[in-house]
């Protein structure tokens, strides 16, 4: 089973525990619980697990939103920090967007009251409550087999709307798109019954060309959209042209600005269904046009997209969140199996072009030279023979690259990381690490293991190893651990051990899932690890020094620790230190060591003004906080909500509230233009 809920054991109370992704959240009861198995089918949404138990009150470890639901299943009240909300007596169901997600449904009156660290929800006294519990964990329901063809991959794109929950509004909440079919090439288009797209009436044209059909997929997936061969590219409803898909910057620019425009429209009117939140996009959106956003919340999908293509591009385009992730493919056949991955993290997407000339740019330290991706034809030839490739194209918090050569800026998607990410099995107790250091200079670097493993709700196991030979290190590489930091030498011949060189390539299995390979030049031995069993791990082109390469990894460690990804990691410590064309990921980018506390990982960045202080935040993707999540920060100036990606407005506030945000939780903070950790940020250090 995926989601258990489990007695706690070493507290009274429930623990929610999600084994495939390696996350928990604790319930604190003031008396040891008893669960009995629940009805999963007395919750509105799916649960993946259910127990009925008697509760007079449930402490939480840290505040998460709340919100409330009347037996009719009208959201009649939505906590936060310093919530302090009473309830009558009667049936309520209550959503907790915590690590996993959660659901109380009980009978009586009902209280929650917190404050900027600190949840409680009572019940009046000890009442049978039901808790379900449900993973952010998306698996494709199925796969679907197709050759190269492009009519055959336009029959594969298709099935992506398949995985939509709704074709509402709603559908802009990353938990309710669901992970499209997976996609393998073969002999035959063999499409599984039960995987057609829902029946939106929507239709994309394009020619019929493998770049083309790339191009569409994650808005082909969002609009759960049939991909048909057209004269010319076009988007479609009940037979009707709702506009052509071209523009300056081509087809890819187009369905950019095209998925860009429809989910933050999306995001706008969903405000009118379950989730009636204060949006600050819906806010701005209001102030420059007017909208029936009640009576487009109720259309269907095909009326509600021929309306939103009514309002102006320029209406809406600067308050779009900056997008997650952007995707670079190449044209061959083989990048079709990564389209799934692409359309489920609605990544934009680029594919890469040929051409003639191409101007070199500034080699990764320790290498020759490598191009642009847009000019990909004048493929320079580094010092090893090996290709690199800078990637240009849609904006982005982070870049994945799939294609021939390395990429320096961007995640090299390896799909086999994929593959072993969404084949991953349930494991059991705490989340595991190995600190491997196999050079005394760069001890410093992993210290006594305090690096990991320092949050009350999720429990840690981290082992230390120095000096360690090659058949310990094969062995460590083979355990089922949820992550290894390898701080040593890396050569050609492999991972510098005393006794000599360990080879990745010798390995029979991988059973680390994330690694980080701190040593000069591991990319190969990283990408090696990937293929052998691994799902991903950042890794360096080139020479990396000792001071800088302890920094750095000091910084990373802290950011996985904190619940970033690896992408996100990386994009971070660029902040502060020279890491773009030294360091990189190999596999699946997105996956994550550890959970984040508030859910959505974040930077804060404070800087003086004449009244106080404007602290900006920067959000970044997680598991369930991706595109179309939102964000409230833990102040109690600000009572809105903002769409995740990238910087959110400034926010004008006080000293007090300033050091009140930093104290909440250990997050990176720009304070006075130097990267700090925000819970060691003291008022002097303030600008």
């Amino acid at each position: 089973m995926t989601v258990e809920l489990l007695p706690a054991p070493d507290r009274p109370g429930l623990t929610v525990v999600d084994r495939i992704e390696g996350r928990r959240f604790p319930l604190t009861t003031r008396r040891p619980v008893d669960p009995e198995p629940g009805d999963d089918g007395r919750f509105r949404d799916p649960v993946d697990a259910a127990v009925r138990c008697r509760v007079g009150e449930l402490e939480l470890p840290y505040v998460v939103a709340a919100y409330v639901r009347d037996a009719d299943g009208e959201m009649i009240a939505e906590c936060h920090e310093f919530a302090d909300r009473e309830l009558p007596d009667g049936e309520y169901e209550v959503e907790l967007a915590a690590p996993v997600k959660v659901y109380l449904r009980v009978a009586g009156p009902l209280a929650v009251d917190s404050t900027s660290d600190e949840m409680r929800i009572a019940f009046g006294e000890r009442r049978r409550v039901d808790v379900g519990a449900r993973s952010f964990h998306e698996h494709p329901a199925a796969t679907v087999t197709t050759t190269a063809a492009p009519e055959d991959l336009m029959a594969a794109v298709s099935t992506f709307g398949s995985a939509l929950k709704t074709t509402s509004p709603e559908r802009s909440f990353p938990s309710l798109r669901g992970h499209p079919p997976t996609v393998e090439l073969g002999d035959a288009l063999s499409v599984p019954d039960g995987v057609a797209p829902p029946a939106t009436d929507l239709c994309i044209e394009v020619p019929r060309e493998r770049s083309a059909v790339y191009a569409v997929a994650t808005l082909a997936h969002y609009l759960g959209a049939r991909v048909r061969p057209g004269p010319e590219p076009r988007l479609l409803a009940d037979g009707d042209v709702l506009g052509v898909l071209d523009g300056p910057e081509g087809l890819e620019g187009a369905v950019t600005e095209t998925l860009r425009h429809l989910f933050l429209l999306d995001c706008v009117v969903r405000t009118e269904g379950r989730y009636r939140l204060d949006l600050y996009e819906r806010r701005r959106l209001e102030e420059r046009v007017d909208l029936p956003l009640g009576e487009l919340y109720r259309a269907p999908i095909a009326e509600r997209t021929r309306r939103y293509l009514d309002v102006a591009t320029e209406t809406v385009d600067d308050l779009v969140p900056r997008w997650t992730l952007a995707t670079h493919l190449s044209p061959a056949p083989e990048a079709a199996e990564l389209l799934p991955y692409a359309a489920n993290a609605l990544s934009l997407i680029a594919v890469q072009r040929s051409r003639s000339g191409g101007d070199r740019s500034a080699p990764p330290p320790g290498y020759d030279a490598f191009v642009e991706a847009d000019d990909a034809g004048a493929a320079g030839d580094a010092a090893d023979g090996d290709r690199y490739v800078h990637v240009s194209g849609p904006d982005a918090i982070e870049r994945a690259w799939v294609g021939d050569g390395r990429a320096v800026n961007a995640n090299d998607l390896h799909p086999a990381g994929v593959r072993h990410r969404l084949a991953g099995e349930s494991s059991e107790g705490p989340v595991e690490i190995a600190l491997v250091c196999n050079d005394e200079r760069m001890l410093a670097e992993i210290g006594d293991g305090d690096l990991y493993g320092d949050r009350e709700e999720l429990p840690f196991e981290v082992a230390v190893h120095r000096e360690v030979s090659c058949d310990r290190l094969r062995s460590l590489l083979a355990e089922d651990l949820d992550f290894l930091h390898y701080v040593g030498h890396v050569e050609r011949s492999g991972l510098i051990c005393p006794d000599g060189a360990l080879d990745a390539a010798d390995l029979d299995a991988v059973g680390v899932d994330t690694f980080f390979l701190n040593g000069c030049r591991s990319y190969d031995q990283g990408r090696l690890l990937v293929e052998k069993g691994g799902v991903g791990g950042i890794v360096t082109h080139g020479a990396v020094d000792d001071a800088n390469a302890t920094a750095v990894g000091r910084l990373v460690a802290g950011l996985l620790n904190a619940g970033y990804s690896l992408r996100s990691a990386l994009a971070v410590a660029g902040r502060g230190y020279a890491v773009e064309g030294r360091y990189d990921v190999v596999g699946d980018g997105a996956v994550q060591v550890a959970q984040s506390e508030s859910g959505t990982p974040n930077l804060i960045s404070v800087s003086e003004t004449a009244d106080g202080y404007e602290v900006a935040i920067t959000t970044y993707p997680a598991l369930g906080t991706a595109m179309g999540a939102c964000y409230t920060p833990h102040t109690p100036s600000v009572d809105r909500h903002f769409l995740v990606g990238g910087e959110l407005p400034p926010f004008e506030l006080s000293l007090p509230e300033v050091l009140n945000l930093l104290s909440l939780e250990r997050v990176p903070a720009m304070i006075d233009g130097e990267l700090r950790w925000s819970t060691d940020v003291s008022p002097a250090d303030l600008p």
